[in-house]
């Protein structure tokens, strides 16, 4: 599909067509990266963090959310009070 560029302001766009919009779930945003010399155009992922609160709760029920290396935290003069 060949699409002429436009002039907007002191810019250049071009214009999707209905089709194309609709096959690749563009909706407000895209995600535009330029590689190896490509303008790459994507829909952007839901959220980026979708599924981690049932993910750290799953580790939690399993106990799998204590600290492992404790010691990395711990230092000789934790204990005591610290003089300004």
């Amino acid at each position: 599909m060949k699409l002429n560029l436009i002039k907007i302001g002191n810019s250049r766009g071009i214009r999707l067509p209905q089709s194309v919009l609709k096959q690749c779930n563009f909706q407000e945003v895209i995600v535009a990266e330029v590689k190896d010399g490509k303008l790459i155009l994507s829909a952007p992922t839901a959220t980026p963090r979708q599924g981690w609160q049932a993910a750290f709760e799953a580790m939690h029920a399993a106990g799998d959310d204590q600290l492992l290396d404790q010691a990395t935290l711990e230092l000789e003069n934790d204990d005591q009070d610290w003089q300004w």
